[in-house]
């Protein structure tokens, strides 16, 4: 367990790490300990830090001063082989893995010159196997990665780390993608880690989970470390004010839905992607005014697809859309901007490819895709006066930070490129409002915030389905709960649905029998 390790010098220890990008400060005069064998949480909001905290730890970037130890010793860490080479490996949030590549390619992939693969592919495929077995991380090693689930792909990337000698594991966001069982099957092997000498560094936005799997917990907000506790004698609400700086609601308050007249019906709709295969298969579902639909499963299972057909991203292969009672393309048309002026607003789940222009500034991507309106044009030219109060009063409402129309939306942070959608489209007045992913990468203190917002469209009579592979964020936002696997929906549940009955829907099982296709 993790107190046999305790009389060892300290896995990572960190003394005033600083960090500057221009004006902005990421990281100040940061002191960090990690204990050797032991899995330590770090959670901070969005911007504050962590990930800046990590890059320098993996060499993505240098420090402007500070120093690093490993095991005891002071070390430099000018890149990621350094870190590499320092026994520090990293699990990104977005897997870094070769599609078409079978997991064995992919995990000796950049590997070539080390002394296990120069030895033969035998011994480095003896390598891998053993691995797999020490830590429970089976996964067949010839299988191609796009064959395989999130859950298994994940396992990949811990097997690249390990395969490369890491005895320091970097996640960030690990559980984002997986199912409940899958996310508590990677936290027995993160204990199984942990209880052979591995160090486990867990940078999460669950407090949840901070609380289920670590040993101690670092704070960090606005680039300092604010506080480190055991995480024994801490508590979610402890974890949240010191994040945020004052008391979180960590529930969602809400009376029941009074649910009035449908606004979205989808019929008989089947979706195919760029190779032809079937990604929604004929889905039917309504959505009434003053309620929130919530979609849940695995991603990959046909939602993110779903989405983009009713907001006209995609034209699907079968089947009918109706908004506010009218076939979406009635008018000849079933554009995504043909769509806001009839009513639809859509926060995609993909901001950074569909929500945003990253090289724009934040006051043009707060129009973005409404720039025609007349309250921001005149004749042929833009009304920058109009733009600029604009972004103004929704970087207020929506606590953007920095609060800086002019830079560009790629240097704000994930949870505020987040805001910056959601302002847009909320703020529209929309008749239905599609949601995907709304808190993906969002902190605690945001998370409430998005939450309230979400809860007062539906109130105020709107339409809102939502997307989410966060279960807590459906069982707390939704008023009715379509579960998809496959590209069908399995089950519809009521609010009431235990995190189990949804879990096992997710995973295409229902009744205790599985789902084959």
């Amino acid at each position: 367990m993790a107190d046999q390790f305790s009389k060892a010098a300290p896995a990572i220890e960190l003394s005033g790490i600083s960090k500057n990008f221009g004006p902005v400060q990421a990281n100040k005069d940061i002191d960090l300990v990690v204990e050797k064998g032991t899995i330590h949480g770090i959670i901070g909001e969005n911007g504050a830090g962590k990930s800046t905290l990590m890059s320098i730890l993996y060499g993505f970037y240098q420090a402007d001063s500070g120093t690093i130890k490993i095991d005891g010793n002071a070390i430099k860490i000018p890149d990621s082989q350094a870190a590499i080479a320092a026994g520090i490996g990293m699990v990104h949030q977005h897997f870094m893995l070769v599609k078409n590549f079978s997991v064995l390619e992919n995990v000796i992939l950049g590997a070539e010159g080390g002394a296990i693969l120069n030895q033969g592919i035998a011994l480095a495929k003896a390598e891998l196997q053993r691995l797999e077995e020490d830590y429970a991380l089976d996964v067949d090693i010839d299988a191609l990665i796009e064959d395989l689930p999130v859950g298994l792909q994940q396992r990949v990337e811990i097997l690249k780390a390990l395969f490369r000698g890491a005895d320091i594991l970097i996640l960030d966001e690990p559980t984002g993608v997986l199912t409940p069982a899958e996310a508590d099957h990677l936290f027995r092997i993160f204990e199984q880690l942990r209880d052979q000498g591995k160090t486990i560094v867990l940078i999460t936005h669950k407090l949840r989970e901070i609380m289920a799997i670590t040993d101690d917990v670092s704070v960090m907000r606005q680039g300092q470390m604010v506080a480190t506790r055991k995480t024994s004698e801490t508590n979610v609400e402890e974890l949240a004010k010191l994040m945020v700086g004052r008391s979180v609601l960590l529930r969602v308050d809400k009376d029941e839905a009074i649910p009035k007249e449908e606004k979205l019906t989808v019929k008989n709709l089947t979706v195919k992607d760029d190779r032809g295969v079937v990604m929604v298969d004929n889905v039917s579902f309504g959505v009434r005014a003053g309620e929130i639909v919530g979609i849940a499963g695995v991603a990959g299972n046909g939602q993110s697809e779903l989405m983009e057909a009713i907001s006209g991203i995609v034209t699907p292969e079968s089947g009918s859309i109706h908004l506010d009672g009218k076939l979406i393309d009635e008018y000849g048309s079933a554009d995504p901007g043909a769509l806001r002026k009839r009513g639809m607003a859509h926060v995609p789940e993909d901001r950074h490819h569909v929500g945003l222009v990253l090289p724009f500034s934040e006051r043009e991507n707060a129009i973005l895709g409404y720039q025609g309106d007349d309250a921001y044009t005149s004749g042929m030219f833009l009304k920058m006066d109009a733009i600029e109060a604009d972004a103004r009063a929704k970087i207020e409402q929506y606590d953007i930070r920095p609060p800086v129309t002019s830079l560009k939306a790629s240097n704000f942070s994930g949870g505020n490129q987040q805001k910056i959608v959601l302002s847009r489209e909320m703020e529209r007045d929309p008749v239905v409002l599609l949601i995907g992913q709304p808190t993906r990468g969002v902190d605690v203190g945001a998370i409430e915030f998005i939450h309230k917002r979400i809860i007062e469209m539906r109130d105020a009579g709107k339409a809102v389905l939502l997307v989410s592979v966060e279960l807590d964020e459906i069982r707390s936002l939704a008023d009715r709960t379509l579960v998809m696997f496959a590209g069908k929906i399995v089950g519809e549940r009521g609010p009431g649905a235990s995190e189990g009955e949804l879990g096992l829907l997710m995973a295409g099982i229902e009744d205790g029998e599985e789902k084959h296709e």
